[in-house]
């Protein structure tokens, strides 16, 4: 990475740290507080804890496509203020329905779209997967973070004070946004259908049965932690007598050691090509987590050992289901299908909490663990049907500038023609500067990069110079792509 991509790779996952690293902290500890506020029920508790979810879900896609048109930077900022406002209404509310409208507040400020974005902006095809991967980290350490100190907040400054904290984190990632990001360069920033929602691929992706079956998997995924926060804390105090300032005591060494077991999975996953195989594992698991709460919640032991199953399930299928998302989605429409993921994976949070709370308020805390248990099972019935992912990478090649016009928009590329005016060599880029292609010249091009050996998937967007590929890289010789490669502008 060059040295401004680090700066917006760590810069961008600080924004995204510093939003949710307040976000998650409210999870393990809403419910402690939630029979202070005036009109409280199980179920409204559960409308507050997942109406952020609700708003993330309608919004970050739109709120990415807004990013191409008025700015990266002013989507981010704005959605950060957003948040803190929501921040304020919930911490200064003493009503439940207050604090509901403070969390739909908050996850109105969806700029989870924008700042990838704006992150495939500022890095180059070739270091993105490894700033995205990095954004990623950000996130699930904060998770894993919020849960921990959370309550030890929880006993300093109360939930009010969490609230407030909140805001005051947003605003640092105001402040990040404004004065550390780098700003990119005009000619970067454009759409990037790798990592962005394409409104004219939506229908392609929502009639792939693989892809419809993660959607639902990561909805599930979320729906269940969601409930099991509904739960957790409240056993912990009023089952098995911990004060909510230690529950921290529980959950550092579950996470810590959910963090270690899923290591060796990952690899069987990822290196040995078992990913299916570690995917129904992990469903499996999940599970199991579920009827382990449902009969041992009320022995600290045997409640910590379903967390610590639950846990490694839930890290293990974090990671591995936008891999599969990623392998699965179709080369041109990845961006179009993280999109409608990450949408599915709120809708999930919402409806963990509004079933949750439901269920929670009629059946109490095994009707909500049973609920756990008969989704885990319906998910492993649809996963089970699901092709098994090819060990597949995505790749973008940059094919020329193009030129469109009343009669033809072409893609130019390194050999595609020569001529005296607009093509020559460059030993500096590899690459040569050649003339518009029509669609004939463009099909050309598309065969002659299908024919390379382990290239699986080609499309050739001629409106962007780009090729966007899946790759075997066990078969695959990349320098033979380099004959097809131009200067990226």
């Amino acid at each position: 990475m060059s040295a401004i991509e680090k700066r917006a790779t760590f810069s961008l996952a600080g924004i995204y740290a510093l939003r949710m690293l307040g976000f998650f902290m409210i999870l393990p500890v809403f419910v402690l507080y939630a029979d202070e506020l005036q009109g409280v029920t199980p179920l409204l508790v559960g409308v507050a804890i997942g109406a952020y979810g609700l708003t993330q879900a309608l919004l970050q896609i739109p709120f990415g496509m807004l990013s191409d048109r008025i700015g990266r930077k002013p989507v981010i900022v704005g959605g950060l203020l957003i948040f803190a406002i929501g921040s304020v209404v919930a911490a200064l509310s003493d009503s439940i329905t207050g604090v509901i409208i403070g969390r739909a507040l908050q996850g109105s400020g969806a700029i989870a779209a924008a700042v990838m974005a704006l992150a495939a902006d500022l890095t180059r095809e070739e270091q993105r997967t490894k700033a995205m991967a990095i954004i990623g980290m950000s996130i699930g350490a904060s998770f894993m973070l919020a849960l921990v100190l959370g309550p030890v907040f929880n006993g300093w400054i109360g939930v009010p004070g969490i609230f407030w904290l909140t805001a005051v984190l947003a605003m640092g990632g105001v402040a990040v946004a404004l004065f550390l990001v780098p700003q990119p360069q005009p000619e970067h920033s454009h759409l990037h259908r790798d990592t962005e929602a394409v409104s004219g691929q939506f229908a392609r992706v929502l009639r792939n049965p693989d892809l419809l079956r993660l959607d639902y998997g990561i909805l599930t995924v979320h729906m269940t932690i969601t409930s099991i926060f509904m739960a957790v804390p409240l056993i912990l105090r009023d089952v098995l007598g911990m004060e909510s300032a230690t529950h921290w005591q529980i959950y550092l060494p579950v996470l810590l050691g959910s963090v270690v077991l899923m290591v060796p999975f990952i690899i069987l996953a990822e290196k040995k090509h078992k990913m299916k195989e570690v995917f129904l594992g992990a469903i499996l698991i999940m599970g199991l987590a579920q009827v382990g709460f449902y009969f041992l919640y009320t022995s600290l032991t045997g409640l910590v050992v379903a967390l610590l199953l639950f846990f490694v399930a839930f890290n293990l299928l974090e990671a591995v289901l936008p891999s599969m998302v990623s392998k699965m989605a179709p080369a041109e429409s990845k961006g179009t299908a993280m999109g409608i993921y990450s949408t599915s994976q709120f809708t999930g949070s919402f409806l963990g909490g509004l079933l949750g709370g439901w269920i929670q308020g009629h059946f109490g805390f095994g009707g909500l663990f049973l609920l756990g248990a008969i989704a885990a099972s319906l998910w492993f019935l649809v996963a089970s049907g699901m092709s098994r992912p090819r060990n597949l990478r995505n790749q973008l090649l940059y094919v020329g500038d193009v030129a469109a016009d009343t009669q033809n928009a072409g893609t130019s590329t390194q050999n595609a023609g020569t001529s005296t005016q607009n093509a020559g060599t460059s030993t500096q880029n590899a690459g040569t500067s050649t003339q518009n292609m029509g669609t004939g010249e463009a099909d050309d091009l598309l065969l002659r990069i299908k024919s390379v050996p382990g290239v699986v998937e080609a499309v050739i967007v001629r409106e962007e110079g780009v090729a966007y590929l899946k790759i075997d890289p066990a078969i695959i010789d990349p320098s033979a792509l380099d004959e097809f490669s131009t200067t990226k502008v």
